[in-house]
């Protein structure tokens, strides 16, 4: 393994190995603005000469002795600046989810004892002003955006003297790898917010085992796309992967303009969410159910052939033939669409659907699975690039450089240098996960004869029957959601007799169906109730079912006229289901089921 780094040294390497014109990049006033390797060493440096100036420090160098810094923004250039000058100085960088409740909010700011923020733009400073009374800590919010009556960040940068520049370079030079780099606040898909400490030795081991396993090359000409938010450990990590193997980062403007954003730039690659690429399949699929004639035969024709794709077994020549036809006359145009020049897309977050990887890899836009928890910084497996490295419906084999068990009800535990120093302020949660050395991650896992990790499920979805027998609801909804018609779905059934599903219905596809069935769509709350959808539906489960045992197959089920949402409270911020809160809000269509 190479001599370890603290993660603020990624700018020092990439300047003395390839210094770049894009280090970082962000669309400001309609046109890319470039960030040098000398602007970001140049701004980072004077950031956190201003914040010495403003007091802040690693104090003892302890976890609840440094000053503890928030962030809340949207991905951009000014984050990981504020990132690393924030780590230079020995201070935690804190970073919170612009969507996050100000109920959770409050309670992060006060358990880390914050001192300073950064906020992106007026809606983010709104809300911690908001909250700013009941967070005694906090001194003062600092701006990116430039905002009438509030504090620019360039006000701490302007602070920076000679005498205070020389002092961060002799700080930066006794940060020991042992020091926290960051406290993340997960919240799950329950309970209060946990803070993982993670230290410089713990991200940086990661993003080395990563890059040497999947692996990332040194390639200081590539460009990557970044839109999944900074504050989550997935895109943190990748972004320090980049940053080592000096690979240009682009912040993509929203979500909305990802498509736009990926023509402009042709990146090399990006990683992103299963719920995303479902997005955007679902986008491919409209467009091909616009298309008549010759062309919407063709394009159904290649989807078909895309679907039985297995990269490790030959179709034999007819199929490879007319995939490659495929290829040429289809899939060139999804490429396109990508930017062109896309060579990997790493997801990871929650499980993907394998026909999703089957269709988008015949394409030749190759998606790898990975996964792996906050508390462990988080990537324990990831399917590589290279003959033989990736098995669809798995997220890999382990990275090099970590230990990996399953326990003997299938829970996967992982030990290495890679696993968290712990909950903050929580002895108590560090000792029910963390046991001699081995995280114990909560999510149940098989491992086959070529050592290719597929989850199974969530130790605490599984339920119970009233007959008690154990479901496991995630391969279930996982199938499920391959169907065109269906959106979202969620599998009940705890301590029942027989298992339920609350099904959020595609309605761009179920428009098209309707319309080709001569049935009026007036509203999503309608169609919902329409007899021949809800024959359409449980035809669809029925055809489903056979993939399943008796007792795991869904006897009954409602349609649900909204898609759960961020916004809207039922998704975790990596988008992941928050089952408790979906269960609560639709408590009377889960009655329904069971009447």
């Amino acid at each position: 393994m190479l001599p370890m780094k603290r993660l603020f040294d990624a700018v020092d390497h990439q300047l003395e190995r390839f210094p770049k014109s894009d280090m970082l990049a962000a669309k400001e006033n309609g046109q890319w603005k470039l960030y040098s390797t000398h602007d970001v060493k140049n701004a980072v440096n004077r950031l956190s000469a201003g914040l010495l100036q403003l007091g802040v420090s690693g104090n003892d160098m302890s976890a609840e002795g440094s000053d503890k810094i928030a962030i809340i923004s949207n991905n951009r250039p000014e984050w990981v600046i504020t990132d690393l000058a924030v780590q230079q100085l020995g201070a935690i960088l804190v970073p919170v989810y612009p969507t996050t409740n100000p109920l959770e909010l409050e309670f992060i700011l006060n358990d880390a004892q914050v001192k300073y923020m950064f906020v992106s733009n007026t809606e983010m400073l709104e809300k911690i002003k908001a909250l700013k009374e009941k967070v005694p800590s906090l001194k003062n919010i600092y701006t990116f955006d430039t905002i009438a009556g509030a504090d620019h960040w360039s006000k701490i940068t302007a602070m920076a003297d000679d005498a205070s520049l020389q002092k961060v370079e002799d700080i930066k030079k006794h940060i020991p790898l042992t020091h926290l780099a960051t406290i993340i606040y997960t919240s799950g898909t329950t309970g209060t917010p946990k803070g993982v400490m993670l230290s410089h030795n713990n991200i940086y081991s990661c993003l080395h085992y990563s890059r040497e396993s999947f692996p990332f090359e040194d390639a200081p000409q590539n460009k990557a796309l970044s839109f999944l938010p900074l504050n989550h450990i997935f895109e943190k990590i990748i972004t320090y992967i980049y940053l080592y193997s000096g690979v240009g980062i682009y912040y993509a403007e929203s979500l909305e303009t990802i498509g736009d954003n990926l023509k402009e730039i042709s990146p090399n690659g990006f990683s992103t969410v299963p719920r995303l690429l479902e997005k955007v399949f679902e986008r491919i699929m409209q467009k091909g159910n616009e298309l008549t004639g010759i062309k919407r035969k063709l394009f159904f024709w290649a989807v078909a052939l895309a679907e039985k794709y297995d990269n490790n077994i030959s179709g034999g020549i007819f199929y490879n033939l007319q995939l490659a036809i495929a290829n040429k006359l289809i899939f060139v145009k999804w490429r396109e669409a990508l930017g062109g020049k896309v060579d990997y897309v790493v997801t990871g977050g929650a499980a993907c659907q394998v026909k999703l990887l089957r269709i988008f890899n015949a394409a030749r836009v190759p998606v790898y699975e990975g996964y792996g928890p906050t508390e462990n910084s988080p990537v324990i497996c990831i399917n590589r690039k290279g003959k033989g490295g990736t098995k669809f419906g798995t997220v890999g084999p382990p990275i090099d450089g970590i230990e990996l068990k399953l326990e003997a009800d299938g829970e996967i535990c992982v030990k290495g240098p890679t696993v968290m120093e712990g909950y903050y302020k929580r002895p108590d949660l560090t000792a029910e996960a963390v046991m001699d050395g081995w995280l114990h991650t909560g999510d149940i896992g098989v491992l086959d004869a070529d050592n290719f990790l597929k989850i199974t499920d969530r130790k605490k979805e599984l339920f119970k029957t009233s007959g008690g027998k154990y479901v496991a609801p995630q391969p279930i909804e996982n199938k499920l959601k391959e169907s065109p018609f269906v959106e979202q779905v969620l599998v009940v059934g705890a301590e029942k007799k027989f298992v339920g599903a609350l099904i959020v219905p595609s309605f761009s596809a179920l428009k098209v169906w309707m319309k080709e069935n001569n049935i009026d769509f007036v509203s999503n709350e309608d169609a919902v109730h329409q007899p021949k959808v809800l024959h359409l539906y449980r035809e669809l489960v029925e055809r489903y079912n056979v993939f399943f045992n008796h007792v795991e197959q869904i006897k009954k089920f409602e349609l649900l006229p909204k898609e759960w949402s961020i916004e809207t409270g039922e998704m975790t911020p990596k988008m992941s289901l928050k089952r408790k809160v979906v269960m609560e809000k639709y408590k009377d269509a889960v009655e329904r089921i069971y009447a």
